[in-house]
């Protein structure tokens, strides 16, 4: 399932997100060649990561967590989805998708976790849901991950999110079902799992 494309991502066009400065937005109306582009994908993403980090309003938390529910990211869409996973715009745009996918199908993921979970090992602890979630515990856990990207441990929020694709994933593999969504998911893990590593190195920009 990939952080763009037919798993995380719907094919819903966003309205532009009003956190971002009107000097940014001018800019990408007027069009921009490919290293600009990539420079303003790595730049809005550190700004915005710092930006939280270094708030103690709730509303601003509030505000970056539901950035695609009230406000869009159409812009931040056309920022960062082409970024690779190794870099911090790539990662945190899978950890929104990966947000809105699991707020979307909370009651399929739930039973779908209570397959995987027995076998999962650490992976189930590291995500830090319990055996027998219910519906609402998968929405609380995607938003949980979310926000403690933007306001604790970055690199546990990516270990969260992907121990959560690998239990997935090895639920859908033992059920026999949704072969291509859990190679797609294992992938994901992995992304994220890289990802943690190069941050806690310092590497992840």
């Amino acid at each position: 399932m990939r952080a763009t494309g037919a798993g995380f991502a719907s094919g819903q066009r966003f309205a532009r997100p009003a956190q971002l400065d009107p000097a940014l937005m001018d800019h990408m109306s007027g069009g921009l060649d490919p290293q600009q582009l990539s420079d303003m994908s790595h730049a809005t993403a550190a700004s915005l990561l710092d930006r939280v980090h270094h708030t103690a309003d709730p509303e601003v938390v509030r505000r970056t967590l539901n950035l695609v529910e009230t406000e869009g990211v159409d812009l931040v869409a056309e920022l960062w989805s082409h970024s690779d996973s190794d870099t911090l715009p790539g990662i945190l745009w899978r950890l929104y998708m990966l947000r809105t996918w699991m707020q979307r199908n909370d009651d399929a993921l739930s039973r779908i976790w209570r397959v995987g979970e027995p076998a999962a090992g650490p992976a189930s602890v590291v995500a830090g849901i319990d055996e027998a979630p219910t519906a609402q515990d998968i929405a609380n856990t995607a938003d949980s991950i979310l926000s403690g990207a933007f306001t604790g441990d970055f690199a546990m929020a990516l270990e969260r999110a992907g121990a959560f694709c690998d239990v997935i994933a090895r639920a859908l593999i033992s059920m026999k079902r949704g072969e291509s969504t859990a190679q797609s998911l294992h992938r994901t893990a992995k992304d994220f799992t890289v990802a943690a590593k190069l941050w806690r190195e310092g590497r992840l920009d």
